[in-house]
Formats: structure tokens, C-alpha cells, sequence
């Protein structure tokens, strides 16, 4: 789907979708990270709650990993709009992705088995109690969490969860907009259908990031995550500022920056797991040491045998599930006309692409601790079913001549 600009500001046309939100849905509820743009959804989203004179449902996911900035200005934001939100602060143990490391891939914040290692201590509105929500497991993932929530809140009525996401910000967001195939409310294409009760709803998906910051400064009375004055003196443009937990895939990349803005946080940060000090060493080069950018393999080697090599140096835990992602993926090209293998490589921008297969893609991968090799097409499982895939991948792989 093509975007189709309309007659209208992005501002006068979120107001807009705000209003249908409260006017449609009996139960609403926002979804708070005290980002930028989640701030932004915030102050507009309580404009009319205050004006209505109702209540909505404020969700923070709290995953540890979070500046005192960030902090500080979510007790802020709650104080500013106490009398008109039910605040869901839930500090719980969940299962998190930990790209720094080969050897512990993931791990749980909020794990009382290793209280004493916490970035912070909880906040005095914290959720922590695992028997809190019925729903709730112990290690659950953010992805699966996030739902359940929506569809537990909304008891039995038509319920929204507001969230702030721009489209210009990844094409997977631009997608989870323009998706022709989702069920969405009333036919706005804003929204999508989570479970049989709840909808999300994107009020300002087609806002830009200057769009952001023309809100704070046109609204200096209303307050912003000073965070990000901190990130402009340190170097980073507008448009590479992130708040999220800091040792995921994507988020890795601005894990030096604790030491930088809020040194007495790094030294927990950096603690807390295992590879984040290396990480926030290497994770801004290019080139083999990450797998960004163009990488190179030793030259008494093909792309086919460098990754071997490099599976072979992996620990087995973190091996063996490689070896059924490439399996998977060699099996997928095999069905498609490539019954001799993969090419060693392909055209760059057919790999870069993902419209050829090649062992140097599978190389990148690799070198980029690519988990859930994304870059080879993959999405990421939901925990309950990831290891019923990994029985059978393996399972798979071993009866077949396809050799990893």
C-alpha cells in the first residue's frame, strides 16, 4: 500500500483518531515506554481524557534496563496525570534477548534469583507480584506479555490500547500500518486486531520525527524525557535517539551511551550481563567484528566453509540452533530451483534485499549474533512453541542430506 498524503496536518488528524478512539472503544488504555513519541501520545491522549472526564489505562512495561532520566520522567508524567489514568507499572521477570553474548543470548529481567545484580531497585508503583496477572508465567516474553495484558484489561468489552508508533521509523512498522491482510476497526487502517477484544490503534503513525519535537517545542509547558537533550550534546541526531532495554538486537547499538550520560548506571548496566562491556566496545564498527556493513572472510576460505568455521567456534547450545535456522533456510532455496546449494555469494543488492540466497548472507548472520536470523527472513518465536521447532528442526536436519 502507497502512502496517500491527505488535506491535512498530522497533528489535526491524530486529535482526529483520538477522538474516534474514546467515542468507539469501552475500555482504552496507552501503552507508556517515556520515549519520545510514547510522550507525545501521552499528553494528547490525556488532552481529551481530562477533557471527558475519564479515566484511562496507563501500561509500563518496566524492563530494568532504563536511565534514571527515564525514570524521573515517568514519576513525572504520573504525577502530572494521576487523577486521570489506573497505572500498570509491571516490573515483572521476562525473557529478554541478550545480543552481546554467544554464550547467554538472553535473559530475565527483574529475576530475584539475582536480585542483588538489578541495574535499579523497583519503584514504589511497581507490579512484581507474578501471581498479579492470571495470564502471567514466570520468563514470559515482552511479545507475548503485551496481548495478554490487552485482553485481560479489556474484560470482555471493545477495548483500544494506544500506541505510539511512526511508520517512517522502520519498515516493519510501516508495514504493521499498511498491511492490506490484518483486521482492522471500522476500516481505519490505524488499527489492528490484536485478540477477540482489543484493537491497537496508531494515532500518530504518520508523524515524522521533526513532527515530535514541533509538539515540544509548540508545548514547552508540557514535559519531555530530558534523555534526549543528554543524547543531542552527546553527537546523536534526532533520528537515532532510542529509549528501549539496552542489550537487544537493535538496541545494542547505543549501549555505550550509558557510560557517557549516566556513568553510576553504566557500572550496573555493564554487570548486569554477560558481554555488555565488549559490546558497547565493538557494537559501533563495521565489518567482521559485528557483521555491519561489508565483511570480509579469510582467503583460503569460501563463505560456505568461513561459516562453518565460525559455527564451530559458537558454544554447541548456541550452534545447534543455528544449525536448524540455516537448515531451514537451505531447505526453503533447495524448493525454490536451488537443488545444488547456495551460491558461495550473490549480487550485494539482491542479498541486501533478501531476493537471492548466498553462504555470505548466512556469514553476516552470524557474525552479526543474528539470533533469530532475521536477515535470513525469520521472525522470532513465541517461547512455548520454540521448543517444539527446535525438536523438530533438529529432527528434520538429521534424516536429511542437507549437512550443516
Amino acid at each position: 500500500m502507497p502512502k496517500v498524503y491527505l488535506d491535512q496536518n498530522v497533528y489535526d488528524a491524530a486529535v482526529e483518531r483520538i477522538k474516534f478512539t474514546f467515542d468507539n472503544f469501552e475500555k482504552i488504555y496507552l501503552s507508556f515506554s517515556a520515549g519520545k513519541d510514547s510522550t507525545v501520545m501521552l499528553h494528547m491522549v490525556m488532552d481529551e481524557a481530562i477533557k471527558r472526564n475519564v479515566k484511562i489505562g496507563l501500561m509500563i512495561v518496566d524492563l530494568e534496563g532504563q536511565y534514571k532520566l527515564t525514570i524521573d520522567h515517568m514519576h513525572k508524567c504520573i504525577e502530572m496525570y494521576k487523577s486521570h489514568i489506573d497505572l500498570y507499572w509491571v516490573c515483572l521477570p521476562i525473557h529478554l534477548r541478550n545480543a552481546v553474548s554467544v554464550f547467554k543470548p538472553f535473559w530475565k529481567c527483574w529475576d530475584t534469583e539475582v536480585k542483588k545484580d538489578w541495574i535499579r531497585q523497583l519503584p514504589k508503583e511497581a507490579i512484581w507480584d507474578i501471581n498479579y496477572f492470571p495470564f502471567f508465567r514466570d520468563g514470559m516474553e515482552f511479545e507475548e506479555f503485551v496481548p495478554e495484558f490487552g485482553e485481560w484489561y479489556s474484560q470482555g468489552k471493545t477495548c483500544a490500547c494506544l500506541v505510539g508508533i511512526r511508520a517512517d521509523e522502520s519498515l516493519n512498522r510501516f508495514r504493521t500500518i499498511a498491511s492490506e491482510s490484518k483486521i482492522t476497526f471500522m476500516n481505519k487502517q490505524y488499527t489492528t486486531k490484536v485478540t477477540d477484544n482489543v484493537f491497537n490503534l496508531y494515532p500518530i503513525y504518520d508523524w515524522k520525527t521533526e513532527d515530535i519535537w514541533i509538539y515540544h517545542a509548540k508545548n514547552k509547558h508540557k514535559r519531555h524525557n530530558e534523555l534526549y537533550d543528554m543524547m543531542h550534546k552527546a553527537g546523536l541526531s534526532i533520528h537515532l535517539q532510542r529509549i528501549c532495554q539496552p542489550y537487544g538486537d537493535d538496541q545494542r547499538r547505543g549501549l555505550y551511551l550509558f557510560h557517557l550520560i549516566e556513568p553510576e548506571t553504566w557500572a550496573k548496566v555493564v554487570a548486569r550481563v554477560e558481554g555488555a562491556n565488549s559490546g558497547a566496545l565493538y557494537v559501533q564498527d563495521t565489518g567482521n567484528i559485528n557483521g555491519y556493513g561489508k565483511i570480509t572472510k579469510p582467503m583460503h576460505h569460501t563463505w560456505k566453509s568461513f561459516s562453518e568455521l565460525i559455527l564451530n567456534t559458537l558454544p554447541e547450545v548456541t550452534a545447534e540452533h543455528y544449525r536448524n535456522k540455516i537448515f531451514t533456510f537451505l531447505k526453503w532455496w533447495s524448493e525454490r530451483g536451488y537443488y545444488d546449494g547456495l551460491p558461495d555469494e550473490a549480487p550485494a543488492i539482491l542479498e541486501s534485499e533478501r531476493l537471492a540466497p548466498s553462504w555470505r548472507r548466512v556469514a553476516k548472520s552470524l557474525l552479526r549474533n543474528d539470533y533469530w536470523c532475521k536477515g535470513l527472513g525469520f521472525t522470532q518465536h513465541k517461547t512455548e512453541a520454540y521448543n517444539k521447532y527446535l525438536k523438530l528442526k533438529k529432527e528434520q536436519r538429521l534424516n536429511s542430506n542437507i549437512k550443516i
